[in-house]
């Protein structure tokens, strides 16, 4: 037998034929985007309902209704109270949740493929006769002023939402948390949470996206049986620009007395889902620090020992949202991490990576995308995402070959345009008397200490 050469890594081998599962799409007489991929694997079914009732939506006095009317949701209905509710699901096999978020509100359902009428009438019972009873508003509202609490007090969630403070000017959502703040929420009741659902749980530039054993005509007409009196579009619209707080780049660093590492956030506003960029950005952050054998987790990691992992990352949104290296370090090396960070800002925006780094990260992504829909759930995910960022039907059928015909040209175009290093913030949560000093050091711009919170 001969030994195993580990001096060269193994060849790569030949790409599978993978196609997007097919996807029956119509618009019903009420205005439901109803999509239907249809896969016979497993006697099951995925389903998806997207609604534009977003938190973006909201003012900042109302910041977090949203997302706590959505928790509110499985509490009960008009018909059943929560426990009954939660028996009804049971009895059928069914799994459902309720979330929301910066772009709308979803509701999530799993079950077996025979018990989909059943599970569609619950469904409908859940979003268009929402309960909201007393002590299931309670229970959340006091459960979601408890996240707020536990968001201030954990130092990589302060760290990550004092970046998002620092990325973005007074009046764009994307600066506050998406749980709101304890004066907002504690003002919540049955008849905030029973006004914003009457006004933006509706169809309109939302949709029902259903992955499984199923039939598309026959899940169209049972969408009607259940859905047939639904109409209208969200009251509530998401109308803003999304502006930089500042351009200039700055060190903002917030005080947490006695903390022996820092929890460092560096970036600025990104870009937003439907950029033409998309797939050659795509490539070059992960050669950045999308992926273990990033430059960022090659030089942090591997070669200087500072950290157990660093990543960057483009949050994409239907408006820009931010671009964030995230990483913990201790104190004694913050600064030289956080100056490794920028040399490598720099790197990337201004050489681009290499035709070898490309066609690594590329085969990677191009790889494992299959992988990523094995399952009924995950392909109905994959389209639910066509429907909340209004992408082209065939974005999915065309994902591998795309992503494989990014160069290093392209993707260098990209990262010069999407990453700026002179518009940095760098934001950091740690011990200010300990790391500031070596940080303004670095002569990357004014230093701005602030005593904990946001």
């Amino acid at each position: 037998m001969n030994d195993l050469d580990r001096s060269r890594p193994p060849s790569r081998g030949t790409f599978t034929d993978f196609d997007f599962p097919s996807v029956d799409r119509r618009r019903l007489p009420t205005g439901l985007d109803l999509r239907v991929a249809q896969l016979h694997r497993l006697p099951v079914v995925s389903l998806n309902l997207f609604m534009r009732a977003s938190e973006a939506a909201l003012r900042p006095a109302n910041a977090g209704l949203s997302v706590a009317t959505a928790d509110t949701v499985e509490g009960g209905t008009k018909k059943r109270s929560g426990s009954a509710l939660a028996e009804a699901l049971e009895g059928i096999g069914a799994r459902m949740s309720v979330s929301a978020g910066w772009e709308g509100t979803s509701l999530s359902l799993s079950c077996l493929a025979d018990r989909l009428p059943e599970a569609l009438g619950i469904v409908a019972e859940a979003i268009l006769q929402p309960g909201f009873p007393d002590g299931e508003v309670e229970r959340v509202r006091q459960q979601q002023l408890a996240a707020i609490r536990q968001r201030l007090m954990d130092p990589s969630s302060l760290a990550t939402d004092s970046a998002n403070a620092r990325f973005f000017a007074d009046g764009v959502p994307w600066a506050r948390r998406i749980e709101g703040g304890t004066e907002s929420v504690e003002r919540f009741g049955p008849g905030e949470m029973a006004a914003w659902a009457e006004a933006n749980y509706r169809p309109e530039r939302g949709g029902l996206v259903l992955a499984g054993d199923v039939d598309a005509g026959e899940v169209a007409t049972m969408v009607l049986d259940h859905f047939g009196d639904w109409t209208g579009a969200p009251t509530n619209e998401a109308a803003f620009e999304v502006t930089p707080r500042t351009r200039e780049r700055r060190i903002h660093i917030v005080h947490r007395p006695g903390s022996v590492q820092s929890e460092i956030r560096i970036g600025h506003v990104g870009t937003k889902r439907s950029d033409p960029d998309y797939y050659a950005l795509s490539i070059a952050n992960m050669v950045l620090g999308g992926m273990f054998t990033s430059r960022l987790n090659l030089n942090l990691r591997e070669k200087n020992g500072f950290t157990y992992g660093v990543r960057s990352r483009f949050l994409l949104r239907t408006a820009p949202g931010p671009f964030r290296v995230s990483t913990a370090v201790g104190n004694d090396v913050t600064a030289a991490a956080v100056r490794e960070i920028m040399n490598e800002l720099e790197a990337i925006a201004g050489e681009g990576p290499t035709t070898a780094e490309v066609t690594a990260a590329r085969d990677y992504a191009a790889g494992i995308f299959g992988l990523q829909l094995e399952t009924a759930g995950q392909v109905a995910t994959r389209v639910s995402q066509l429907v909340v960022y209004d992408l082209p039907d065939d974005h999915f059928d065309e994902y591998r070959d795309r992503i494989r015909a990014v160069d290093a040209e392209s993707a260098a175009a990209a990262a010069r345009r999407h990453i700026r290093p002179h518009e940095a913030q760098i934001v950091l949560v740690g011990d200010a008397d300990v790391i500031a000093t070596d940080l303004e050091g670095l002569d990357l711009g004014p230093v701005e200490v602030v005593q904990g919170g946001a």
